[in-house]
């Protein structure tokens, strides 16, 4: 078992499973740095990602936005599709952009002004997810943009996590059903993609214990908004 994509998946693994995104949206540019094909990584990580996904739906399915859900459905998961067809010719970098976005959505929390102009985004939040499908499929940065849009909504913690949660795995299944036609063979072998899976499933177990039972509605929502900031940071440095 490589190492190296055992400690991603720990780390990644706790992210997801405090914000209901983080094993793609951190796990595959790390992969990449390390070295692994950007669809090989797509193989090792979407498992994950769902698994953690479908815990979190499952307990608290109820607080699912589903008006939100069904407009996800319809206006980004077919770019996700489309555009994860095409990825390995695409040669964009929009890491930066997306970086600076989510710097700016994180002082929502912190400015009046700030969470004005948001309000003002959602408006076309029809447009947006199609970007965000976009952007998905190109880069799997979309759920960096999921989280932003989420944040905007002013839930409580349990339907901000469990509506990113459904969203982010309806992306990862679409994208493993995509990859069914991509690939005819990827490098790690089943037995390191399940032991992978079982450590990410752990890792949502103890965090959830842990850590995201103690985190209050209001203190959720500014590590949330940290968790943005970071997440923007990031990908700005990742773009140099």
């Amino acid at each position: 078992m490589p190492v190296d994509i055992l400690l991603t998946v720990i780390a990644t693994s706790v992210i997801q499973s405090i914000f209901g995104v983080g094993v793609l949206l951190f796990g595959t540019p790390l992969l990449l740095l390390l070295g692994y094909e950007f669809l090989d990584a797509l193989v090792i990580l979407l498992p994950i990602s769902i698994a953690i996904n479908s815990f979190q739906i499952l307990k608290h399915y109820s607080y699912i936005d589903l008006s939100f859900y069904k407009n996800v459905l319809i206006y980004t998961i077919p770019f996700v599709v489309l555009f994860l067809f095409i990825v390995t010719a695409a040669k964009i970098n929009i890491a930066l952009i997306i970086g600076l976005f989510l710097i700016f959505v994180a002082l929502k929390s912190y400015s009046p002004k700030v969470e004005k102009m948001m309000m003002s985004m959602v408006k076309y939040e029809k447009t947006y997810l199609a970007t965000m499908g976009v952007i998905h499929g190109l880069t799997n940065l979309g759920g960096s943009l999921l989280t932003a849009i989420v944040h905007g909504k002013q839930y409580q913690k349990d339907m901000t996590r469990v509506t990113v949660a459904i969203c982010y795995a309806t992306f990862a299944v679409f994208q493993i059903v995509t990859l069914f036609f991509l690939l005819d063979s990827y490098e790690l072998s089943y037995s390191n993609n399940m032991a992978f899976l079982h450590v990410g499933v752990i890792m949502f177990l103890l965090t959830e214990e842990v850590v995201y039972q103690n985190i209050d509605n209001e203190k959720y929502s500014k590590i949330f908004a940290a968790f943005l900031f970071l997440s923007g940071v990031v990908l700005v440095f990742k773009a140099f």
